[in-house]
């Protein structure tokens, strides 16, 4: 009964970090209607932000970026896998939703849309539905062994 009762709940914190996840990536400051194809910049080259880093060994900003970027899409990977999606399928969703916001930051010239991100943001949605699932499966045994 609660679990039917309260799940709305869960949709409207999803909607929620969508809106904050957006704020953050797309919808931060420089995004202007007049910038609109003027200011993309794009990088396809792979962790080269990184490489400056390591070289003076900022490992706390590499963290920040490296584990910002994973961090920000486990709610999406937790989110599709407690709707019961599959790991492939939320994979894809990951990898989608992160071209869409890479695509938004070029196209609205606000950040630097990055292969790394695109990559990143993918294992973080693969990470976040692997959760679930392995917290599905102990949950599972659990209720087995009681009953």
């Amino acid at each position: 009964m609660k679990k039917t009762k309260y799940r709305w709940i869960i949709h409207v914190l999803f909607a929620i970090y969508m809106a904050v996840l957006f704020r953050l990536t797309i919808l931060r400051d420089g995004f202007h209607f007049q910038n609109f194809m003027k200011y993309g910049t794009l990088n396809l080259t792979f962790f080269a932000e990184y490489i400056p880093f390591v070289r003076r060994h900022k490992w706390g900003r590499i963290f920040y970026l490296f584990g910002g970027n994973i961090a920000g899409f486990i709610p999406f990977g937790v989110y599709l896998g407690y709707r019961g999606k599959k790991i492939f399928p939320t994979v894809v969703y990951g990898f989608l939703l992160s071209l869409f916001i890479e695509s938004m930051q070029y196209v609205w010239g606000v950040g630097i849309s990055e292969i790394d991100d695109l990559i990143l943001n993918t294992f973080g949605a693969f990470i976040g539905v692997v959760v679930v699932r392995i917290i599905k499966k102990i949950i599972l045994k659990k209720s087995r062994k009681t009953t």
